[in-house]
């Protein structure tokens, strides 16, 4: 399995099939395997295209540092250009679901030379973390010895998809508490790449995706009928409108 050292950080990555890079970027708490390989992405796009696959500092086979300035956006968005450059590969089209789409959004504005198009799932100008209380509970419930002790309905939540898979809980609440604000409407507006938004229409865990699709010149915005955070990356319908935006970028 290849690892590849991001400024320090031990990072795992997939490397699969042939053809235009596509770079997929997984969501807080999941992996590779979790986001992109249970749900058919790695095989249905390895068909047409090469794709890379990190797992995401903090996650799944990478480093899981403990401190917060160790995550941000801005540090995990340059592990993405960074694994690019590792390969040899100087423009990509990216897509990230999630916490992966906020990095894919940090990349589309700093980083604009790198990406052909973009792709952001399940994800919102409002991304369901914005409110400090929530994220302080959510923290301080992976940091908690003991589950029972938990009192937040979101931060128990939170712990169990967690505790789902072979998470480290100190690094997770690291990055929780690593600094963040909004995103720059500004620079969302100066935007000049092919973006598709698609969300689930019952995706309750981040806010309404239209204004950010408004702050996106010519973005494009799918909803997924019936589908929520959780459920929407399997969506064969996901799959078939993602081949298609992709296919159209590429030409």
């Amino acid at each position: 399995m290849p690892f590849f050292d991001s400024a320090g950080i031990k990072i795992h990555y997939y490397d699969a099939g042939s053809g235009a890079a596509v770079v997929l970027v997984h969501g807080f708490a999941s992996t590779v395997d979790h986001n992109w390989g249970g749900t058919g992405w790695m095989a249905a796009l390895s068909q047409q295209y090469r794709v890379i696959a990190p797992d995401v500092r903090g996650h799944g086979l990478s480093d899981k540092p403990h401190a917060p300035t160790a995550y941000g956006y801005a540090s995990m968005g340059a592990d993405v250009t960074r694994l690019m450059d590792h390969l040899g590969i100087e423009r990509a089209l990216l897509m990230g679901y999630s916490m992966g789409a906020s990095i894919a959004i940090e990349l589309m504005v700093s980083r604009p030379e790198r990406f052909r198009a973009i792709v952001l799932g399940g994800i919102a100008y409002d991304d369901g973390l914005e409110d400090q209380a929530d994220r302080d509970a959510i923290a301080a419930a992976y940091r908690a010895d003991d589950p029972a002790t938990i009192k937040s309905p979101v931060a128990k939540a939170y712990r169990r998809f967690a505790e789902s898979m072979p998470n480290d809980l100190k690094a997770l609440a690291a990055l929780i508490d690593a600094e963040r604000s909004p995103f720059d409407p500004a620079k969302l507006a100066a935007v000049r790449m092919p973006v598709l938004i698609v969300v689930g229409t019952e995706d309750n865990a981040i806010g309404d995706p239209e204004p950010l699709a408004k702050m996106i010149p010519g973005a494009r915005l799918v909803m997924l009928e019936g589908r929520d955070h959780m459920t929407a990356p399997a969506d064969q319908r996901f799959k078939d409108i993602v081949l298609e935006f992709l296919g159209a970028a590429r030409l």
